[in-house]
């Protein structure tokens, strides 16, 4: 299984004017190490997760349909999946009909990945046997029709970020004199680990 990311998001689960309110540097000069540190703790949240938390859109690779066993799509919760495609004999990409296949979205917040399966009467189409024969085109995040995506987001992993914000912005040297300097403090670990998802799945 391969991960590609094809649009990023565009924008972050806690706004700029959170993040100085919360490390109390409202200052400009500030500023741009504040959207680092955003940046950089958003991406450990979703790391530490397996989660996709604003709207984004990848490419899921696979060498080969499974047999008998459904397609966990990872990065949830799951907002679209885009389409399925799968490599001929000839090297030439083909859709797969979306009536050949179910898609079963879980988006509890704690749920597990949204799983693909076959219809009733279905079958998968052969594959080429090379490498990244199917590829599986997918959007993910919290977000939906009723409210902004940052809304949607839940309040542990806002937090969680904020907290790594918090310890970026205070401990900016990779060795602090009598202190134990990491990039996810504990709290922050506690409030992001019933959000995790099975490690295989991230």
């Amino acid at each position: 299984m391969r991960l590609r990311l094809i649009e990023g998001p565009a924008e972050y689960p806690v706004t700029l004017a959170e993040v100085q309110k919360h490390v109390e540097a409202p200052e400009i000069d500030f500023e741009a190490l504040l959207q680092i540190f955003r940046k950089a703790a958003t991406e450990e949240a979703e790391n530490f997760t397996g989660r996709a938390l604003m709207e984004q859109t990848w490419d899921l690779y696979l060498d080969a349909f499974p047999v008998d066993a459904p397609i966990r799509i990872p990065k949830p919760p799951l907002i679209e999946l885009v389409g399925i495609y799968a490599r001929d004999s000839a090297g030439n990409e083909q859709p797969v009909d979306a009536a050949t296949y179910i898609v079963d979205m879980d988006n509890d917040p704690a749920g597990q990945p949204a799983r693909v399966m076959l219809a009733t009467g279905g079958s998968w189409p052969t594959a080429d046997t090379a490498a990244n024969a199917v590829r599986i085109r997918f959007k993910a995040g919290y977000i939906d029709d009723a409210s902004p995506a940052a809304a949607n987001v839940p309040y542990a992993i806002k937090a969680a970020i904020l907290m790594m914000v918090g310890t970026l912005f205070a401990n900016r040297e990779t060795v602090v004199i009598g202190q134990t300097a990491t990039m996810l403090p504990w709290a922050a670990e506690q409030l992001l680990r019933r959000y995790r998802v099975e490690k295989a799945m991230a």
